[in-house]
Protein backbone atom coordinates (compact mmCIF):
# COMPACT_ATOMS: atom_id res chain seq x y z
CA UNK A 1 0.00 0.00 0.00
CA UNK A 2 1.43 3.37 -1.03
CA UNK A 3 0.78 5.18 2.23
CA UNK A 4 3.09 6.97 4.66
CA UNK A 5 1.71 7.10 8.20
CA UNK A 6 2.68 10.74 8.74
CA UNK A 7 0.49 13.81 9.10
CA UNK A 8 0.58 16.88 6.89
CA UNK A 9 1.67 19.90 8.99
CA UNK A 10 -1.43 20.62 11.10
CA UNK A 11 -0.64 24.33 11.45
CA UNK A 12 -0.93 24.64 7.66
CA UNK A 13 -4.00 22.43 7.22
CA UNK A 14 -5.75 24.66 9.80
CA UNK A 15 -5.98 27.44 7.23
CA UNK A 16 -6.99 25.24 4.31
CA UNK A 17 -10.23 25.21 2.33
CA UNK A 18 -12.18 22.05 1.57
CA UNK A 19 -15.31 20.00 1.92
CA UNK A 20 -17.27 16.86 1.16
CA UNK A 21 -17.95 15.44 -2.30
CA UNK A 22 -20.63 12.86 -3.08
CA UNK A 23 -21.62 11.45 -6.45
CA UNK A 24 -25.27 11.15 -7.40
CA UNK A 25 -26.53 10.05 -10.82
CA UNK A 26 -29.85 11.71 -11.70
CA UNK A 27 -32.04 10.49 -14.58
CA UNK A 28 -35.06 12.63 -15.46
CA UNK A 29 -37.94 10.57 -16.83
CA UNK A 30 -40.36 11.76 -19.52
CA UNK A 31 -43.02 12.03 -16.82
CA UNK A 32 -40.91 14.64 -15.04
CA UNK A 33 -40.09 12.31 -12.17
CA UNK A 34 -36.47 11.51 -11.32
CA UNK A 35 -34.52 8.38 -10.57
CA UNK A 36 -31.46 8.93 -8.41
CA UNK A 37 -28.61 6.56 -7.69
CA UNK A 38 -25.49 6.91 -5.53
CA UNK A 39 -22.61 4.85 -6.97
CA UNK A 40 -20.36 5.83 -4.03
CA UNK A 41 -21.14 4.26 -0.67
CA UNK A 42 -18.97 6.84 1.07
CA UNK A 43 -18.24 10.51 0.51
CA UNK A 44 -14.85 11.80 -0.60
CA UNK A 45 -13.19 14.91 0.77
CA UNK A 46 -11.15 17.47 -1.11
CA UNK A 47 -8.96 20.25 0.26
CA UNK A 48 -6.69 23.04 -0.93
CA UNK A 49 -3.76 23.49 1.42
CA UNK A 50 -2.61 26.66 -0.34
CA UNK A 51 -4.73 28.93 1.85
CA UNK A 52 -2.85 27.69 4.90
CA UNK A 53 0.53 28.78 3.54
CA UNK A 54 1.29 32.11 5.18
CA UNK A 55 5.07 32.39 4.98
CA UNK A 56 8.12 31.18 3.09
CA UNK A 57 8.79 28.75 5.94
CA UNK A 58 5.30 27.27 5.49
CA UNK A 59 5.90 27.00 1.77
CA UNK A 60 9.25 25.28 2.31
CA UNK A 61 7.62 22.80 4.70
CA UNK A 62 4.95 21.93 2.11
CA UNK A 63 7.54 21.53 -0.65
CA UNK A 64 9.60 19.20 1.55
CA UNK A 65 6.49 17.18 2.42
CA UNK A 66 5.51 17.02 -1.26
CA UNK A 67 8.96 15.75 -2.25
CA UNK A 68 8.93 13.11 0.51
CA UNK A 69 5.57 11.83 -0.78
CA UNK A 70 6.87 11.86 -4.38
CA UNK A 71 3.92 13.95 -5.49
CA UNK A 72 0.81 11.81 -5.89
CA UNK A 73 2.61 8.51 -5.25
CA UNK A 74 2.22 8.16 -1.48
CA UNK A 75 -0.77 8.96 0.68
CA UNK A 76 -0.58 10.55 4.12
CA UNK A 77 -2.68 11.72 7.08
CA UNK A 78 -4.61 14.98 7.02
CA UNK A 79 -6.24 16.69 10.00
CA UNK A 80 -9.65 18.04 9.01
CA UNK A 81 -10.16 20.72 11.65
CA UNK A 82 -13.91 20.84 11.03
CA UNK A 83 -14.42 17.10 11.55
CA UNK A 84 -11.65 15.25 13.40
CA UNK A 85 -13.36 13.93 16.53
CA UNK A 86 -16.02 11.37 17.40
CA UNK A 87 -17.85 14.20 19.17
CA UNK A 88 -18.42 17.89 18.49
CA UNK A 89 -15.25 19.85 17.59
CA UNK A 90 -15.44 21.82 20.85
CA UNK A 91 -15.79 18.71 23.05
CA UNK A 92 -13.32 16.02 24.10
CA UNK A 93 -13.87 12.41 23.03
CA UNK A 94 -15.53 10.12 25.57
CA UNK A 95 -15.74 6.33 25.57
CA UNK A 96 -19.47 6.49 24.88
CA UNK A 97 -19.40 8.76 21.81
CA UNK A 98 -19.96 6.16 19.09
CA UNK A 99 -21.71 2.79 19.40
CA UNK A 100 -19.71 0.19 17.46
CA UNK A 101 -22.07 -2.72 17.93
CA UNK A 102 -23.47 -5.43 20.17
CA UNK A 103 -21.07 -8.23 21.06
CA UNK A 104 -21.71 -11.73 19.79
CA UNK A 105 -19.96 -14.86 20.95
CA UNK A 106 -16.15 -14.45 21.01
CA UNK A 107 -16.25 -11.05 19.26
CA UNK A 108 -12.98 -9.15 19.86
CA UNK A 109 -12.52 -7.03 16.70
CA UNK A 110 -14.50 -3.89 15.88
CA UNK A 111 -14.43 -1.31 13.14
CA UNK A 112 -14.36 2.30 14.25
CA UNK A 113 -17.14 4.40 12.75
CA UNK A 114 -18.54 7.88 13.15
CA UNK A 115 -22.28 8.22 12.69
CA UNK A 116 -24.01 11.21 11.14
CA UNK A 117 -27.77 11.45 11.12
CA UNK A 118 -31.10 13.05 11.81
CA UNK A 119 -34.74 11.99 11.93
CA UNK A 120 -34.66 11.10 8.23
CA UNK A 121 -31.61 8.86 7.94
CA UNK A 122 -28.16 8.09 9.30
CA UNK A 123 -24.76 7.35 7.79
CA UNK A 124 -21.86 5.41 9.32
CA UNK A 125 -18.46 6.65 8.16
CA UNK A 126 -15.59 4.14 8.46
CA UNK A 127 -12.64 5.55 10.42
CA UNK A 128 -9.39 4.00 9.21
CA UNK A 129 -6.82 6.46 10.57
CA UNK A 130 -7.61 7.12 14.24
CA UNK A 131 -5.11 8.92 16.47
CA UNK A 132 -4.06 6.00 18.73
CA UNK A 133 -3.35 8.03 21.88
CA UNK A 134 -6.84 9.59 21.77
CA UNK A 135 -8.91 6.38 21.73
CA UNK A 136 -11.21 5.56 24.63
CA UNK A 137 -13.31 2.39 24.72
CA UNK A 138 -16.21 1.20 26.87
CA UNK A 139 -18.24 -2.00 27.21
CA UNK A 140 -21.80 -1.46 28.45
CA UNK A 141 -20.80 2.00 29.65
CA UNK A 142 -17.76 0.84 31.65
CA UNK A 143 -14.55 2.35 30.29
CA UNK A 144 -11.65 -0.01 29.58
CA UNK A 145 -8.02 0.63 30.45
CA UNK A 146 -5.43 1.13 27.71
CA UNK A 147 -4.12 -2.39 28.40
CA UNK A 148 -7.50 -3.91 27.55
CA UNK A 149 -7.52 -2.95 23.86
CA UNK A 150 -5.25 -2.12 20.94
CA UNK A 151 -5.54 -0.50 17.52
CA UNK A 152 -4.28 -1.84 14.20
CA UNK A 153 -2.36 1.18 12.81
CA UNK A 154 -2.88 0.07 9.20
CA UNK A 155 -6.66 -0.42 9.24
CA UNK A 156 -7.85 1.38 12.38
CA UNK A 157 -9.47 -1.83 13.62
CA UNK A 158 -10.11 -1.98 17.37
CA UNK A 159 -9.02 -5.23 19.05
CA UNK A 160 -10.18 -6.07 22.57
CA UNK A 161 -7.88 -8.14 24.77
CA UNK A 162 -10.86 -10.25 25.88
CA UNK A 163 -14.25 -10.88 24.31
CA UNK A 164 -17.02 -8.89 26.03
CA UNK A 165 -20.18 -10.65 27.28
CA UNK A 166 -22.68 -11.59 24.60
CA UNK A 167 -25.13 -8.73 24.12
CA UNK A 168 -22.83 -6.07 25.57
CA UNK A 169 -22.63 -2.74 23.75
CA UNK A 170 -19.13 -1.72 22.65
CA UNK A 171 -18.56 2.02 22.19
CA UNK A 172 -15.61 4.30 21.58
CA UNK A 173 -14.45 7.89 21.35
CA UNK A 174 -11.45 9.10 19.37
CA UNK A 175 -9.76 11.68 17.22
CA UNK A 176 -8.96 10.75 13.64
CA UNK A 177 -7.23 11.85 10.45
CA UNK A 178 -8.33 11.56 6.83
CA UNK A 179 -6.19 9.42 4.48
CA UNK A 180 -5.32 11.64 1.52
CA UNK A 181 -2.80 12.27 -1.25
CA UNK A 182 -1.70 15.25 -3.29
CA UNK A 183 -3.94 15.65 -6.35
CA UNK A 184 -1.13 16.94 -8.54
CA UNK A 185 2.41 16.02 -9.48
CA UNK A 186 3.32 19.66 -10.10
CA UNK A 187 3.65 22.43 -7.52
CA UNK A 188 4.26 25.77 -9.21
CA UNK A 189 5.10 28.85 -7.15
CA UNK A 190 5.68 32.32 -8.55
CA UNK A 191 7.82 33.93 -5.86
CA UNK A 192 7.04 37.47 -6.98
CA UNK A 193 3.31 36.72 -6.85
CA UNK A 194 3.67 34.95 -3.52
CA UNK A 195 5.37 37.96 -1.98
CA UNK A 196 2.50 40.08 -3.34
CA UNK A 197 -0.03 37.90 -1.55
CA UNK A 198 -1.03 35.39 -4.25
CA UNK A 199 -1.78 31.95 -2.78
CA UNK A 200 -0.47 28.83 -4.57
CA UNK A 201 -2.96 26.03 -5.22
CA UNK A 202 -2.09 22.78 -3.42
CA UNK A 203 -4.93 20.31 -4.12
CA UNK A 204 -5.41 17.33 -1.81
CA UNK A 205 -7.92 14.49 -2.18
CA UNK A 206 -9.11 11.68 0.10
CA UNK A 207 -8.09 8.11 -0.80
CA UNK A 208 -9.76 4.77 -0.12
CA UNK A 209 -7.79 2.32 2.00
Amino acid sequence: MNFHDVRFPASISFGSMGGIERRTEVVELVSGHEERNAPWAHARRRYDAGLGVRSLDDLAAVLAFFEARRGRLYGFRWKDWLDHRSCAPSALPSAMDQELGVAGEADTCWRLVKRYGDAGASYARPIVKPVPASIRVAVDGVELTAAEFSIDPASGELVLAAAPPVGAMVSAGFEFDVPVRFDTDVLEVNMAAFEAGEIPSIPIIEVRL
